[in-house]
């Protein structure tokens, strides 16, 4: 074959793998499928952000105080921690998928909770208000199971107890924090044990409590029976699991 064909040959076959003379490029291989079976605990984007969360507060015993955690929470990625209805029980995480993350938003929009607000009245002395924050704004719903309107109607969907499973993207598990907050103030009596972590009296102020963060497979199993010494003096010991956004005693105020 004479030079010249050879040539011309070679030049077409490299069109060919290139592209065309147009200057448009051959189409890409597809890229590789994101696995439908990615852990929503360990899934956390940069972008998550909190959208939507609601807290119990008031009551004789003080709910809400610093350092307790909140009653539900929903992240821009879809996730929800919410707190386990037994004191010493763990949080449970949940996963929504997107369409149903926007349908819950635009019906809390609907409800009137991306304006700051309060339904019922303040001067209700001791009164268990439920607080919902949806971006900067705060609602707060005095004695929610006396209210009528669409916020205390609202709430109700907040419980993923009544979520289909279709609209979620995996099976509900326990919340699994990075850090665990340590939370210490005066002892109440039982056995007394000693600290095996760090300092107890030395961290961060959180309302009356000192707050220290340890691993939470470290952590020693606690309850109100139990005083824990530290550096020569006693403590009461409460656990609070750092949730997703959160990294220091200051994310508990």
């Amino acid at each position: 074959m004479p030079a010249l064909a050879c040539a011309a040959m070679a030049a077409c076959a490299a069109l060919t793998a290139c592209g065309d003379d147009s200057g448009t490029a051959a189409p890409a291989s597809p890229a590789p499928a994101t696995s439908a079976t990615s852990s929503p605990a360990k899934d956390s984007p940069t972008g998550e952000k909190l959208v939507l969360r609601w807290r119990k507060t008031g009551g004789i015993a003080g709910l809400g105080r610093p350092g307790s955690l909140p009653e539900f929470s929903l992240y821009s990625t879809g996730r929800a921690v919410a707190a386990s209805q037994n004191p010493q029980g763990k949080p449970t995480e949940y996963r929504l998928k997107p369409d149903a993350v926007r349908r819950l938003l635009d019906e809390a929009r609907a409800a009137g909770l991306d304006r700051s607000h309060t339904v019922g009245s303040g001067e209700i002395a001791d009164a268990i208000t439920t607080v919902v924050t949806m971006g900067d704004a705060t609602t707060r719903v005095v004695q929610p199971e006396s209210q009528a309107g669409p916020e205390a109607r609202f709430l109700k969907r907040l419980d993923p107890a009544g979520w289909s499973a279709s609209d979620q993207a995996a099976e509900p598990r326990p919340y699994t924090p990075a850090k665990t907050a340590v939370l210490a103030g005066p002892a109440t009596g039982g056995t007394v044990k000693n600290w095996p972590l760090e300092p107890l009296g030395k961290g961060a102020q959180v309302g009356a409590a000192v707050c220290t963060l340890a691993h939470p497979k470290k952590v020693p199993a606690t309850g109100g029976e139990v005083a824990w010494r530290s550096e020569g003096k006693t403590y009461s010991v409460r656990l609070r699991p750092l949730l997703p956004g959160e990294s220091s005693c200051q994310d508990l105020g």
